[in-house]
């Protein structure tokens, strides 16, 4: 069967993972692996099946129509594979090329998957690629707890029929940025977005809809299961971060500070890192990561006498993530317009905090936190958000930040200050969960206050 996708350069490249893909062999000649071997599912099947059942309501509640789901390509040049979000988020399973198809007319759920792995295929290596079946193995059939597990080949005919029926295809299309393919291809492009590409260039006629709504609406709540995930992977930081700090004083670099948090996040069994450690200092502590990271080499100041130095960092562990903060003084004591400074974000925070409860919207949030500010430093506090943004699988979760919160969400509180007049920088970021009264701390194994944060740095 041809391949269902058009073949230009940027589809071939990034995604189109169930075409057929010619020059491999069928099989390796030797003993054939087998998928539960190497992977399991994080959760119970029971957890990804409910989540699949909430999006059919949703999708129910909408009219109906077609979800899809696609999974990462599962190419590398190096890095440990990681499934795409929402395909970990509703499946948990580490296919590659595979496609999640929730039908939300009938309540029908299908998962399209390759019926080998050609990442364990090499015509000139049999004895160290002997192959392994994905979507003919009983188990992946099993894990999978679908009404049926389809060749991945099949996905383009089925797409085809359902083009003829004129019902609307859903997608996630959150990052989207283009109408069609850049000659230069934006960064960050997700494989839904271009999915979504190439199903309208196929089928220009089909009514595709933007799903990340439905998406925001579910992974913004997390169940008690990912909870305890986000939970494992702030310990981490917590602990990674505690590690990293002993090392603070004058004469070191920003960049040996990041190689202990990171060594450190190995230790407590991080798989990889949401974001590259951010440690800033001196003048560099006066910048967002973005501003610095646009300079490789600005990154790895030296830290000096009586400067701060601020930590911005976080940990994966089991594919959730950790995003913490704290400022701290390279000499072991704040100057006393820096305690004014950690103090200012701190006392902020706090009404934050206090503020947090079912049923208050992050708008009403960030008013208390504008109200907490003085009028005089408010200029220096300056924010589009709420000082913060939820958190799970990434530390971009989608989010309707209009929704009322509800128990089970997870976000950042992060007040942060930046004054270039004084060229003093101040930061504390904790991670929350929403509870049936208010709000629990995760990060609270990390003190907050300026004497505690000293008390870290001096001996």
């Amino acid at each position: 069967m041809a391949s269902f996708f058009p073949h230009s350069p940027r589809l071939v490249c990034l995604l189109f993972f169930w075409s057929v893909l010619p020059g491999v062999s069928a099989m390796g000649q030797g003993t054939p692996e087998r998928f539960a071997e190497w992977s399991r599912i994080p959760f119970t099947p029971k957890e990804y099946q409910a989540r699949r059942d909430r999006l059919l309501d949703l999708l129910r509640a909408q009219g109906g129509g077609l979800f899809l789901v696609p999974s990462a390509s599962g190419l590398t040049t190096g890095d440990t594979f990681r499934q795409t979000d929402n395909f970990l988020y509703f499946t948990g399973l580490e296919l590659p090329k595979s496609m999640l198809w929730i039908d939300g007319d009938h309540g029908t759920l299908l998962l399209f998957a390759p019926d080998r792995d050609l990442r364990w295929e090499s015509d000139t290596r049999p004895n160290d690629f002997p192959g392994r079946s994905l979507g003919t193995d009983p188990e992946v059939v099993r894990l999978a707890a679908m009404d049926s597990v389809l060749s991945a080949e099949s996905f383009g005919e089925y797409l085809a029929a359902w083009a003829h029926t004129g019902r609307p295809v859903w997608l996630d299309q959150a990052g989207a940025v283009n109408e069609r393919p850049a000659l230069i291809p934006e960064q960050g492009i997700t494989p839904e977005v271009e999915l979504g590409l190439a199903v309208t260039g196929r089928f220009p006629d089909l009514g595709l809809v933007d799903g990340s709504a439905l998406i925001a609406r579910l992974r913004m709540v997390k169940s008690p299961a990912e909870i305890a995930a986000i939970e494992g992977a702030v310990d981490a930081a917590v602990t990674a971060m505690r590690h990293a700090v002993r090392q603070v004083r004058p004469g070191v670099t920003e960049r040996s500070l990041i190689g202990q948090f990171e060594a450190a996040c190995r230790r407590e069994g991080a798989a990889r890192f949401p974001f590259t450690p951010i440690v800033k200092s001196g003048p560099n502590a006066l910048w967002p990561w973005r501003v610095l990271a646009s300079h490789a080499e600005r990154r790895d100041r030296v830290l000096e006498a009586g400067e701060i130095v601020t930590f911005d960092v976080g940990c994966e562990v089991g594919s959730y993530v950790s995003d913490i903060g704290r400022t701290f003084p390279v000499s072991g004591r704040f100057s006393p317009d820096q305690r004014k400074a950690v103090e200012l974000v701190t006392a902020v925070s706090d009404a934050m905090l206090a503020a947090i409860r079912p049923g208050v919207t992050l708008a009403d949030v960030q008013r208390v936190a504008y109200a907490a500010i003085p009028e005089a430093e408010k200029r220096y506090m300056q924010t589009g958000s709420f000082f913060g943004h939820h958190i799970g699988l990434s530390v971009g979760d989608p989010a309707d930040p209009d929704a009322r919160l509800a128990p089970g969400m997870v976000f950042t509180v992060e007040p942060w200050y930046y004054n270039h007049d004084t060229g003093i920088a101040a930061f504390i970021e904790d991670n929350v969960v929403v509870t049936e009264t208010g709000v629990r701390v995760l990060s609270s194994g990390l003190p907050r206050t300026a004497v505690d944060l000293e008390r870290m740095i001096l001996p």
